[in-house]
């Protein structure tokens, strides 16, 4: 069995998706949509743009899943189907390229609600106000009882559980601060800040939480073709209704990645395809599930050989 996984914030690069929208009409075509969307040449960003433009969380959502959906359309044009995975899934904004690909959003849907979310991420806190930090070496539990000490009567959360050695925590700075020195202190291996620009994932980011509610209201979703794992629950999910919910408290919640991995690996997946920029989430899933094979499907090498199998 296959599952269809899509990156989240991190892996964007100047040049993503560029050589795919050059073989291939239809990821041409699916940066088009994208510009049409959102009333910008964002492809101009992505292909040729400033680094530090690109990195913005408003650009990067949708960015990103541009160049998983362009990645899916070439696949689909050499004869790869939805169909041909069990399940599907995305890390963080990851989740809306998984979305559109099952097709429960359109890919303008899913820009702009990328739009929105990011902005809305980005405004929930000012800057310099919360953090997020990598704590390497820590089990979940243990990650989880450190966000707790160094809370302290502000927010520190266990944001991300990545896979079995990283969990991301966020917050207010000087809780995630006091988390790292902690996890230090408790036999992390590293415990290091991030360089992102606000604390996601968390309950300070409760104000983008409401703007996504109202956002998602005025939206049709779909029931997904194949199952969706999504973050909050790590659990496949098929019905509209509860997406749409999800997507609401995935703002705040925790990005359940290892259990996500862990449930598909036990259902009887063994080949993981991460459709898009970068190859972050395959060194998650070989941690995770260490007998699943991974592969990376971002240019049209990488179709093709996904394709010749």
């Amino acid at each position: 069995m296959r599952a269809f996984v899509f990156p989240g914030q991190g892996a964007q690069t100047i040049g993503m998706g560029k050589a795919l929208a050059e073989a291939y009409p239809a990821a041409a075509a699916v940066f088009a949509e994208v510009d049409d969307a959102l009333g910008e040449k964002l492809s101009a960003l992505i292909w040729e743009g400033d680094a530090d433009t690109l990195t913005l969380t408003a650009n990067a959502q949708p960015a990103l899943m541009a160049t998983s959906l362009a990645a899916f359309r070439a696949l689909e044009a050499e004869g790869v189907k939805i169909t041909d995975a069990a399940y599907v899934a995305g890390h963080s904004l990851g989740e809306y390229s998984a979305l559109a690909a099952a097709g429960t959003l359109s890919i303008a849907d899913a820009a702009r609600l990328l739009r929105i979310r990011g902005d809305a991420m980005q405004k929930a806190v000012p800057v310099g106000i919360g953090a997020m930090a990598a704590l390497l070496g820590l089990d979940f539990e243990t990650a989880r009882a450190v966000a707790e000490e160094a809370a302290q009567g502000q927010v520190c959360q266990a944001a991300n559980d990545n896979d079995p050695a990283q969990v991301v925590v966020s917050g207010h700075r000087e809780a995630v601060e006091r988390a790292v020195e902690i996890a230090k202190a408790k036999g992390a291996k590293r415990a290091l800040l991030l360089p992102v620009s606000a604390p996601f994932h968390c309950a300070l980011m409760q104000p983008a939480a409401d703007a996504m509610a109202e956002a998602l209201d005025d939206v049709a979703l779909k029931d997904p073709a194949v199952p969706v794992v999504a973050n909050v629950v790590a659990q496949p999910v098929t019905d509209a209704t509860l997406i749409r919910a999800l997507l609401v408290d995935q703002v705040t919640g925790s990005v359940r990645w290892r259990e996500s991995v862990g449930m598909m690996a036990g259902a009887g997946v063994t080949s993981f395809w991460e459709i898009g920029a970068g190859k972050a989430l395959s060194g998650m899933i070989r941690r995770i599930a260490k007998e699943a094979e991974t592969r990376a499907v971002g240019t049209p090498e990488d179709v093709a050989a996904a394709v010749a199998g």
